[in-house]
């Protein structure tokens, strides 16, 4: 079977060769993120389920841990190129692309995987306007566990925070941290190891599956639970020209496969935060979980200063769409 790797310059035969050539298509998709990843898997499950559906004419191959030379920051603007066909994208890392892109991590919004997904849904139509704005499709999206505080302390109160040099993982992170006291740090997932081994950071702000991932007991013996703080999203998304250039059957294959691995990607939070906890108690690493009320109202009281900065970014627009969650959710 001949197949087309679609990558760089080859984009452009897709684009502007003759329809016949999507008959067999191979096309890259780039994840920052290893295999073991929550996404990782999501990618694995999304590329095996549109070989089978195209029969393989339809050929994604995964390419993890930023193996392409991409990271998250760099996604956006090589699918819209055509550099890459396809990536699997932490919204965070776009948020200077448009802020809307940082609605998932407002701290202390979305504290479960019910909220998370209503914020989602009721932000989807604009969040996917971008994306066509720039000549992409959004194919799905989905969470990550609830972040915490990966340390070699606990992490349980405002006075264990002051002065540590904390990796954040983007602009809301970075102010609410900030605010709370520490030394935060904000730095690509790629970058957070090569840190903690300098001692250019202290702490890392995570899930613990991803810290599980990167075998952080190797360095920290805590990982603290902080209320829910987030659940960022990560984005699959394709360039449309690529997209459009392969047949109808291929199309509706992508996107079924897309809508299906989306919701296993949501349904697998709970097994996941239960595997990865066994999996930190293996290896000796203490989870804290606080019910210090104080600290909560601290924490949540610096959060509110990011999402405050979000909504003077996106004015209106944004308003109107936490309104929306907030009716959605009864909060």
């Amino acid at each position: 079977m001949k197949h087309l790797f679609v990558t760089g310059m080859m984009a452009a035969t897709l684009v502007f060769g003759t329809p016949a050539l999507a008959k067999d298509v191979a096309l890259n998709l780039s994840n920052e993120y290893s295999a073991v990843s929550i996404h990782g898997v999501g990618d694995a499950r999304f590329a095996e389920a549109v070989k089978s559906a195209t029969n393989g004419s339809v050929d994604i191959v995964v390419h993890y841990g930023g193996a392409l030379g991409y990271k998250s920051a760099d996604h956006f603007d090589a699918v819209g190129e055509g550099a890459l066909a396809i990536a699997d994208t932490y919204s965070g890392a776009l948020g200077g692309i448009d802020p809307l892109f940082l609605i998932s991590s407002l701290p202390f919004l979305a504290t479960t995987v019910e909220e998370a997904r209503t914020l989602y849904e009721v932000s989807k139509a604009d969040i996917e306007k971008v994306f066509a704005d720039n000549d992409q499709i959004l194919l799905y999206a989905s969470p990550w566990p609830p972040s915490g505080l990966w340390a070699r302390d606990p992490m349980n109160n405002l006075a264990a925070l002051s002065g540590v040099k904390i990796r954040t993982f983007d602009k809301n992170s970075t102010e609410a941290l900030s605010e709370a006291g520490a030394a935060a740090i904000r730095l690509s997932w790629g970058d957070v190891v090569p840190s903690i081994s300098t001692g250019a950071i202290e702490a890392v702000l995570t899930t613990a599956e991803t810290g599980a991932g990167a075998s952080f007991w190797e360095y920290f013996d805590t990982f603290t639970e902080i209320y829910g703080y987030s659940m960022p999203l990560n984005y699959v998304h394709m360039n449309k020209d690529v997209f459009d250039s392969l047949t109808k059957d291929q199309q509706d294959a992508i996107l079924s496969a897309a809508e299906k691995t989306s919701d296993a990607n949501w349904s697998a939070i709970p097994s996941r935060l239960k595997e990865t906890y066994a999996q930190l108690k293996t290896n000796n690493v203490d989870v804290v979980t606080s019910d210090d009320e104080t600290y909560r109202a601290e924490l949540q009281a610096a959060g509110k200063v990011a999402i405050d900065s979000w909504l003077a970014a996106t004015g209106d627009r944004g308003q109107a769409l936490l309104d929306a969650f907030y009716k959605a959710s009864s909060h």
